[in-house]
């Protein structure tokens, strides 16, 4: 296992709660939209076994071409010891990343693609749309749909609705509504849904679009191949 050791060029307040952490590429490191990575912070590996308490698994919220890799996560006052120090962190400090891999790349089949997201989660599909808008070959159109009930939405410059591009963006701030928007969403029988939140979340999700007649093969997870079916195999469809 590779572990890349970067540093902090840029933090940006995305919202009160909300940072994203700019690092440097290191000169071999690569990705994909839809990628995530292990994000790790000093001395996680400094004993004989890793400190797991300061390693979490993140998307990255940036493209290669962007020239850094972004780290996007929620940091409320009452958190963990890992988002404790991350509150501390500065500019040029030193993190590493390591086992980089894309589960949910963006699927180019001629059908439209909808994103179904919760608060944070829409960090994972900021560079699938911008994918998109660098490239809609073989899209037919991209939706958008995140839930924050913190209603300080996130990369409102990147998710804004736009005709031309076959592109459109919602947020709504509750659970009610959200569900709502997915099941009139669910009337595209040959829609690819991509859903990313919580497990919890996902499960939720999972059962609604099946009773809506989505089959699990249009369903994207932000899991690895052989975690989908024992994911999928947790919800019990009537």
């Amino acid at each position: 296992m590779q572990i890349y050791w970067t540093k902090i060029n840029k933090i940006i307040d995305e919202t009160p709660e909300v940072k994203t952490f700019l690092l440097d590429c290191p000169q071999d490191f690569t990705w994909e939209e839809g990628a995530h990575t292990h994000f790790a912070l000093k001395g996680f590996n400094a004993a004989e076994k890793p400190n797991r308490s300061l390693i979490r698994h993140m998307s990255i919220s940036t493209l290669p071409h962007e020239q850094s890799i972004g780290i996007t996560t929620r940091i409320r006052e009452k958190c963990s010891e890992f988002k404790t120090i991350l509150k501390t962190i500065n500019v040029g400090d030193e993190v590493a990343i390591f086992k980089t891999s894309s589960n949910v790349p963006l699927k180019r089949e001629g059908k439209k693609v909808y994103l179904l997201s919760s608060g944070v989660g829409l960090a994972t599909f900021r560079p699938l749309v911008l994918d998109y808008f660098k490239r809609a070959d073989d899209v037919s159109g991209v939706h958008s749909l995140n839930i924050d009930s913190s209603t300080d939405y996130l990369f409102t410059d990147i998710f804004t609705s736009a005709a031309d591009k076959e592109f459109t963006a919602m947020f709504v701030n509750n659970r009610k509504d959200y569900y709502e928007e997915v099941k009139k969403l669910a009337a595209d029988k040959e829609g690819i849904f991509y859903v990313v939140g919580s497990d919890e979340f996902l499960l939720q999700n999972i059962e609604l679009l099946r009773h809506e007649g989505i089959p699990d093969e249009q369903m994207m997870l932000d899991k690895h191949e052989w975690q989908l079916t024992e994911f999928f195999s947790l919800v019990q469809t009537n």
